[in-house]
């Protein structure tokens, strides 16, 4: 796989990684609903509501840390493909597939600030699984 310059200019980039660096802003504060850890690590754990003692607050207190916790694992895996991007712009290698090692499109990282593969590879990828 033969390594290709990216074509993105200077000010892309940092227009990519000021977005990336609100996105973080973003995502620690809806982690910092839903957890009782202080890291985004794989031990923080979603917060348990405590409606009350009785059956139907039991239930829905169920039904919320459920919800929650979902919702925790979302956010938690978005901070890390964030957090990946944004090494890989300090690399310099921000807007390359790492796959194939081709330019990814301005239009795919503007709709995906996080995307780490080019259209034709992600393709694949999909297909396969």
């Amino acid at each position: 796989m033969a390594k290709v310059a990216s074509p993105l200019t200077p000010e892309f980039i940092e227009k990519m990684k000021v977005i990336l660096l609100e996105d973080r802003v973003r995502l620690k504060k809806e982690l910092a609903k839903y957890g009782t850890r202080e890291n985004e690590g794989p031990d923080k754990e979603a917060l348990f509501p405590d409606y009350g003692n009785s059956e139907e607050d039991n239930a829905l207190e169920v039904a919320d840390y459920e919800a929650n916790l979902s919702l925790e694992t979302d956010l938690t895996k978005s901070l890390r493909d964030v957090e990946s991007s944004l090494a890989r712009i300090e690399k310099g290698t921000y807007g390359i597939c790492k796959y194939c090692g081709k330019p990814i499109a301005e239009k795919r990282l503007l709709a995906r600030p996080t995307s780490s593969a080019d259209i034709s590879c992600k393709k694949t990828i999909v297909q396969e699984a």
